[in-house]
């Protein structure tokens, strides 16, 4: 389980992106939004790296 702290997610629409980035990554992939946290959550066989580089370029960088 790969767990990302993605401070710039404040919304639904945010958590919507954050989403089809890890999408993108691995569209197997078991994703567990929680805005009120901010946190996100993704069961995949795919490497932390891949995700956060994702993520990044979607906009919502993970805090390290």
């Amino acid at each position: 389980m790969l767990e990302f702290t993605l401070p710039d997610m404040s919304c639904g629409h945010c958590a919507s992106k954050v989403a089809i980035a890890c999408r993108l990554v691995d569209p197997r992939a078991q994703v567990d939004i929680d805005v009120g946290k901010r946190q996100l959550k993704i069961e995949s066989p795919e490497s932390r790296d891949d995700f956060s580089d994702a993520l990044a370029e979607a906009g919502y960088p993970p805090t390290p």
